[in-house]
């Protein structure tokens, strides 16, 4: 086991890690993540059901006009994950944007985004955990469903425990999987675009200025698939967390998330751009995939199960992203004083198995909860982290006008990224959260997600201000000890 850390009851020594050199932080944690596994963890982790699947209710309320929607959606999340980048590279950290925002804003900054953050991840896990099962199900009906979530869970909870160099490796082939198919659908839909297949004639640009126009419904209809595809677009998070893990984090961060936001710009933007070029819009219905109307409409043989194949890896793949970032985030909580001290137990090969085990306990509550009340428990859990990437976005945004002051006047060598047109752009950031926020708000669908999460995130502040205030009166009582003269009481 590691150093513990700092005293919490002392107001000057919030953390390990602010207690330390911020940028001098060494981890416990094991370093074998290489820069391929970054790059693709980078690239992979928001390529799954969202795009493959999920994308089609975005391009049922934008028609064509959904490219718009997604390079606004995708502008965002660049932006956020530039901020990151810039904190990360200068101060990596296993805990990467609550070790930011407790050194930024103080410890229930740290607290409620490292904690909102990991209950995000292991809630979403249970459904991809489900979805993965369901996929497999239809091709194996013998096999009951719950026996394949365990199978899955069990998998990669031994993935997970090993060496961490395993994690990489299985998300390096899953990652390739993914953005293999990607780049093969975008090549098939130019060719069929221009007429280059066989049996296709150029469409032209028919689909896009036809049934009703690019913006068939208008701006509104824009700002309506923003609504829905910008929660897709989370995931890119979990790539500064495993930094902290590689031989050079600073570099390897800096690096991943160059690469990582232009071309998963490139492939969101480029797969919708290809699908309503091909495609009428009036023909995308949510919950059906439109890569695989696609496929079927050039003539792909066996799209529907290609396609089932490649969102069954995006699933599994997810989950172990899931699974290490959750693991990951509440190591470093419990390396601040914030988490149970029992999870700093790091094993020989720097794996924090305890972290992973509990993580991986809760993920099977939510799994089971999920199988056995699908439409009320876990639903209302699924409404409670609905928001909680745009509440943890903003604090990354906050935490980034704040902290690239103090590192410019204390370690300006440590930039080697750097947030563009600062603060400018963090202040348009922000604004723009501001307005997902108004727009979930006014959305009948979206706005129980918004009422649950903002209750779920009040409580979790409700607990850091109490465990603040506590914690600074027994600092108080400790000092008013300290200063009584001899003999007294």
């Amino acid at each position: 086991m590691h150093d513990s850390p700092a005293d919490p009851a002392d107001p000057g020594a919030t953390s390990a890690t602010t207690a330390r050199d911020p940028f001098d932080a060494a981890e416990p944690l094991g370093h074998g993540l290489k820069q391929r596994h970054l790059t693709m963890l980078g690239l992979g982790g928001v390529i799954g059901a969202g795009l493959f699947v999920g994308s089609g209710a975005g391009i049922a309320v934008a028609g064509p006009g959904i490219v718009v929607s997604y390079l606004i959606a995708g502008a965002l999340a660049m932006l956020v994950m530039r901020m990151l980048g810039e904190m990360s590279a200068a101060m990596p950290a296993s805990g990467s944007f609550s070790v930011h925002a407790e050194r930024a804003l103080g410890r229930w900054a740290g607290f409620s985004a490292g904690w909102l953050y990991w209950f995000l991840l292991v809630v979403v896990l249970a459904v991809e955990a489900t979805g993965a099962a369901q996929i497999a199900h239809g091709w194996a009906p013998s096999v009951p469903q719950w026996a394949w979530v365990l199978a899955f869970m069990l998998v990669f909870t031994g993935a997970n425990l090993a060496a961490v160099k395993h994690f990489g490796e299985f998300e390096f082939w899953f990652a390739a999987l993914k953005v293999g198919a990607i780049v093969l659908f975008l090549v098939l839909g130019v060719l069929a675009i221009t007429g280059w297949l066989p049996d296709t004639e150029p469409v032209g640009l028919t689909h896009l200025s036809g049934d009703g126009g690019f913006l068939p419904h208008g701006w509104s209809g824009v700002v309506s698939g923003v609504l829905a595809v910008v929660f897709a677009l989370g995931g890119l998070e979990v790539v500064t967390i495993a930094a902290a893990e590689s031989d050079d984090p600073a570099r390897s961060v800096a690096r991943a998330v160059r690469s990582a936001v232009y071309r998963i710009l490139f492939f969101y933007v480029g797969s919708m751009l290809v699908i309503v070029t091909l495609l009428p819009w009036t023909a995308m219905r949510p919950g059906l995939s439109p890569y695989v109307a696609v496929l079927d409409g050039i003539g792909i043989p066996s799209a529907g199960q290609i396609m089932n194949i490649v969102v069954f890896v995006a699933l599994l793949s997810a989950l172990n992203a899931n699974l290490y970032g959750s693991s990951r985030m509440v190591f470093s909580l419990a390396e601040r004083g914030e988490a149970p001290r029992a999870l700093l137990k790091v094993a020989p090969g720097g794996v924090p198995r305890r972290a992973v085990l509990a993580s991986v306990a809760f993920g099977f509550v939510s799994v089971l909860l999920n199988l056995r009340w699908p439409d009320s428990v876990f639903l209302y859990m699924l409404n409670a982290v609905g928001a909680v990437l745009i509440f943890v976005w903003a604090l990354i945004a906050v935490s980034q006008l704040r902290l690239r002051r103090l590192i410019e006047r204390e370690a300006p060598e440590r930039l080697v990224l750097r947030m563009w047109a600062y603060p400018w752009l963090t202040w348009a950031a922000l604004v723009a959260m501001a307005a997902v926020f108004a727009l979930m708000l006014s959305d009948g669908t979206a706005r129980p997600q918004l009422l649950w999460s903002s209750g779920a995130t009040a409580l979790v502040l409700l607990v850091a201000g109490v465990r603040e205030w506590r914690l600074r009166r027994r600092a108080d009582a400790a000092a008013g000890r300290g200063a009584r003269p001899p003999g007294a009481g």
